[in-house]
C-alpha cells in the first residue's frame, strides 16, 4: 500500500481533532459534573434520570405547597387565637355585668365595652389571606363571610360548608381553611323554655317559669327533648297540677305520665332546675314546653346582650335569663374555637412530617438521579489527564510526520 503525503496529512488531522474532542468532552463533563451530556451517550440511564428528575420537580411543587399551606394555617390560629381572647373578655364582662350593685349607667358602660368587642370580633371574622381571600367563607371566599343584616337586625353567615385543600405529597391533600358555618354557626345556645310564661288555668291565673339551675336543667332537657318531627303535638309540653291544702302538693306530667310529685311552700315548686312561680297559690295547672336544641353565632348573642345591659325597662328575672344566655353561648362559642384551634394542629403537625417525608424522598431521588448521570470527580480529572496527553502525542507525531522527506533518506 502506498502511502502519499495526503494521506499521512489527513490521517494526522483526523488523529488531532478526534483527541480534540475527547479533551472537550473530559473538560465538559468535568465542568458541568455530569458523566452524560447528551442522551446518546447513556440512552437507558437517561431515560431513568428523567424520571427521578419529573419526581424532583414535584417535589419542589409540594414543598411550595406546604409553604403556603403553613402560612394559612398559622394566619388563621392567629385569628382564632384572638377571637378567643376576645371572647373571655366578654365573658368576664357577662359575669361582672350580674353584680347586682350596679346601676344602669354602670351596665351601659359594660355593652360599650362589649360594643367594641362584638366589632373586633367581626372585623377577625372576615379576615382574609395573604391573597385577599375571606378565610372563613369557604369555597366562597370572595363573599364577605359575616355582614348585619338591617332587615333582621342579624349577623348572618354569607360562605358555604367548603373546605379549601392543598396536596402536599402524593396521595396527601390538607384542609387549608375552616369555614364559618363550622366554627361559628354551629354553637350550642343555651337550652331553655319556648316562654317564661306558662300557660296557667283552673284556679291559677299567672305562672311564670325560669330555669335557675342550668346544668341540671341541661341534663333534663337532654333525656327528655323528643326530637322525632312526628312526634305527636305536645309531645315536649309538661304539666305541673297543683292541689291547694295543708300541705300544697304538685305533680308533674307529660302525656298523661307522672314524671314527678311533692308539695311546695309559698307558691314556687322547684323542678329539674326550673322555679315555676304559681300566682294565686291554688288548685289548677300551669303548662310548659321545652325549646328545641337552637344554634346561634356569637355575634348575635353579644347584640342580645347589649340589647338586655342597656333595656332599663328589663324585670330582674329576665335580666337574670339574659346574662345566662349570653355566659352560656361565650363559652360554648369558645369552645368551638378551641376545637377549631385543636384542629388546626394536628394539621400543622401532619405538615411537618409530611415536610419530613418529602425531604427524605428528594434526597434519595437526587442521589439515584446522581448515580445515573453525574460522575466521580478523581476519575473524571484522571480522564481529562488522559485525554490531553493523548491530543499532545497526536500533536507531536504531527509535526514530525511533517517534516519528514525521501531527500532526508539520500
Amino acid at each position: 500500500m502506498r502511502l502519499s503525503n495526503n494521506l499521512m496529512y489527513q490521517s494526522s488531522v483526523n488523529s488531532i481533532l478526534k483527541n480534540q474532542q475527547n479533551v472537550n468532552k473530559a473538560q465538559e463533563q468535568v465542568n458541568t459534573q455530569k458523566r452524560v451530556l447528551t442522551a446518546s451517550d447513556d440512552p437507558s440511564a437517561t431515560a431513568r434520570a428523567l424520571l427521578y428528575t419529573d419526581k424532583i420537580q414535584t417535589n419542589e411543587q409540594f414543598s411550595k405547597n406546604i409553604t403556603m399551606l403553613t402560612s394559612r394555617l398559622n394566619i388563621q390560629e392567629s385569628v382564632l387565637e384572638n377571637i378567643k381572647l376576645s371572647l373571655e373578655k366578654a365573658h368576664t364582662l357577662a359575669i361582672q355585668a350580674g353584680n347586682g350593685a350596679y346601676s344602669d349607667i354602670d351596665r351601659q358602660g359594660i355593652a360599650e365595652e362589649i360594643k367594641s368587642i362584638q366589632s373586633n370580633v367581626h372585623d377577625l371574622m372576615n379576615a382574609k389571606t395573604e391573597d385577599n381571600k375571606y378565610i372563613f367563607s369557604g369555597y366562597q371566599d370572595n363573599t364577605q363571610t359575616y355582614s348585619f343584616n338591617s332587615t333582621s337586625s342579624k349577623y348572618e353567615y354569607g360562605g358555604d360548608q367548603g373546605q379549601h385543600k392543598i396536596k402536599v405529597a402524593e396521595g396527601v391533600e390538607i384542609k387549608s381553611s375552616d369555614n364559618g358555618f363550622d366554627v361559628f354557626e354551629k354553637v350550642n345556645a343555651r337550652l331553655n323554655l319556648t316562654s317564661n310564661d306558662g300557660v296557667a288555668s283552673g284556679g291559677i291565673t299567672s305562672a311564670k317559669v325560669y330555669v335557675k339551675e342550668q346544668a341540671e336543667f341541661d341534663a333534663f332537657h337532654k333525656a327528655s327533648y323528643n326530637a322525632d318531627p312526628n312526634a305527636v303535638a305536645g309531645a315536649n309540653t309538661y304539666n305541673v297540677i297543683t292541689t291547694a291544702g295543708t300541705p300544697n302538693t304538685y305533680q308533674v306530667e307529660q302525656g298523661g305520665n307522672i314524671i314527678e310529685s311533692g308539695s311546695f311552700d309559698n307558691g314556687t315548686i322547684n323542678f329539674a332546675g326550673m322555679e315555676i312561680d304559681i300566682s294565686p297559690v291554688a288548685s289548677g295547672q300551669v303548662d310548659f314546653t321545652l325549646e328545641a336544641p337552637q344554634k346561634e353565632n356569637i355575634l348575635n348573642t353579644l347584640s342580645d346582650l347589649i340589647a338586655g345591659l342597656t333595656d332599663t325597662t328589663i324585670n330582674q328575672d329576665d335580666y337574670e335569663q339574659v346574662l345566662a344566655d349570653a355566659m352560656t353561648q361565650i363559652d360554648n362559642a369558645k369552645n368551638n374555637v378551641s376545637l377549631t384551634q385543636a384542629g388546626l394542629g394536628g394539621r400543622l403537625n401532619t405538615t411537618e412530617k409530611v415536610t419530613d417525608s418529602n425531604s427524605d424522598r428528594d434526597v434519595n431521588n437526587k442521589a439515584s438521579r446522581a448515580d445515573l448521570v453525574e460522575l466521580d470527580m478523581a476519575e473524571a480529572i484522571t480522564e481529562l489527564t488522559k485525554q490531553e496527553t493523548a491530543l499532545q502525542a497526536s500533536q507531536a507525531t504531527f509535526g514530525r510526520l511533517a517534516n519528514l522527506s525521501l531527500f532526508d533518506y539520500l
